[in-house]
């Protein structure tokens, strides 16, 4: 007589279930700035009421009024028009950073976690030298290899964040490869591949999820002080930290908006991605517990 073992489908609460409006009057504030920033940033072109590298000198340091809302800076360029088309390139650097590294992070979490062993330790050894390289120190690097511009910081960045993913993946995936269910597929004769994509992954992507809203914040300060420094976008393209450092000299002759508008910008964007990747976090522990 022979029997056959059956499995139940093992899934922990998806992102359909996590209710994440539910986490408090700071969570959904955070969710309705992203809600505005993201369309914003799409919109730029249609938004923004002038060309945002139209100079206008004319108009240099112009208050706000019902021509400018936010002013201008020193070369009469539009604040508001900036502010609007920055968010564009102040959005699509960390979200290519994020992408790119959660794709490596979690490969190398889940190869690590699955294979053990030999192949454990060489990736974790792996990981723990890229992340003993500070971030902005590897991008300063290859920018100075390969010039300042958008894409050697993005690429600097995503490797140095693949190890937070990396290091996050492999711990959860091993205590999810312990789980009877998975040794239960396995002496069904699945293979690891199977098992990992279709329940292994669906089973940890909250958490990623929650851990790839904060990174995003993190990347976006990143690479905002990259451009600040001269490392990242050039001028006249508008990016919230080239506003910044060309907003100084403005602040010495008592106007604070072209300074002070691309600070705020990135301050409630990289606040607002925190408290939703810690809302998102919170929740999938509750629901642990």
């Amino acid at each position: 007589m022979t029997t056959t073992l059956t499995t139940v489908p093992h899934r922990r609460p998806g992102l359909r279930r996590l209710r994440l409006l539910g986490q408090g009057p700071l969570f959904a504030a955070s969710v309705a700035v992203l809600v505005l920033l993201v369309p914003a940033a799409l919109l730029a072109p249609l938004l923004a009421p002038y060309d945002p590298e139209a100079l206008d000198l004319g108009a240099s340091l112009v208050g706000t009024s019902g021509d400018h809302l936010l002013g201008t800076d020193q070369s009469g360029r539009d604040i508001l028009s900036r502010l609007l088309h920055g968010a564009r390139t102040g959005l699509l650097g960390p979200l290519l950073v994020v992408g790119v590294s959660t794709l490596l992070g979690t490969l190398v979490g889940v190869v690590a976690a699955w294979r053990g062993g030999w192949a454990d330790t060489l990736l974790s050894r792996a990981m723990d030298l890229v992340f003993s390289v500070p971030g902005l120190m590897l991008a300063i690097l290859l920018v100075a290899v390969t010039g300042p511009g958008m894409t050697a910081p993005v690429v600097a960045m995503s490797v140095a964040y693949t190890p937070y993913v990396g290091r996050l993946v492999r711990g959860i995936a091993r205590q999810e490869k312990a789980r009877s269910y998975i040794e239960a597929y396995v002496v069904q004769g699945w293979s690891g591949w199977t098992v990992c994509v279709r329940h292994l992954l669906p089973n940890i992507a909250p958490t990623v999820l929650a851990q790839s809203a904060m990174n995003f914040g993190y990347a976006l300060m990143d690479l905002a002080a990259l451009s600040y420094l001269g490392f990242g976008v050039q001028p006249p393209t508008a990016d919230w930290g080239a506003m910044i450092n060309e907003g100084q000299g403005a602040v010495l002759q008592g106007a604070m908006l072209p300074a002070l508008a691309p600070s705020a910008c990135i301050v409630l964007a990289v606040v607002a991605f925190g408290i939703v990747g810690e809302g998102i976090a919170d929740r999938i522990a509750r629901r642990e517990k």
